[in-house]
């Protein structure tokens, strides 16, 4: 399974947005600017989750992007599904000549389905406001880490 840009872009911004945003809204400028991310590109991107209900935006001067949903109610999986599609693995293929069928059965319900299962399971159990907690923890270690 790879993740393409468009799922890590997009999963970086709404952690970004989960961090900074205390229920305002922010622009997606700024949001390119911290993550070096193209504005246009994320456009693309928030114009998607915006449809998904994941984002609520706003127009003007004040206006930008904000959850629209709690951060902890907003899973990594369901950010990614949305951009990716299915987040799977795929199994074997299933046009390939002079194969058994029975061994591509086994094959596909044992290892790659189990696989995906995981997969899920994994994305599913981590939200945005996890992260946003590590995010957190990792910035106190960091700035906490002076030597005088």
């Amino acid at each position: 399974m790879n993740i393409s840009t468009k799922g890590r872009y997009g999963l970086r911004a709404m952690v970004d947005i989960a961090v900074h945003s205390f229920g305002e809204y922010i622009p997606l400028k700024i949001i390119a600017e911290r993550q070096v991310i193209s504005e246009n590109y994320l456009e693309q991107m928030f114009s998607i989750l915006r449809k998904a209900k994941l984002v609520k935006s706003a127009r003007g001067s004040q206006g930008g992007y904000t959850l629209a949903k709690e951060a902890s109610q907003i899973t990594v999986g369901e950010v990614l599904r949305i951009l990716e599609g299915d987040l799977g693995i795929t199994g074997d293929d299933d046009g390939a000549l002079g194969s058994d069928k029975t061994i591509k059965i086994c094959i596909n319900t044992i290892v790659w389905k189990k696989v995906n299962e995981k997969i899920n399971t994994v994305m599913d159990s981590v939200t945005l406001q996890d992260l946003v907690e590590k995010y957190k923890n990792l910035n106190s270690e960091y700035t906490m880490d002076f030597i005088i």
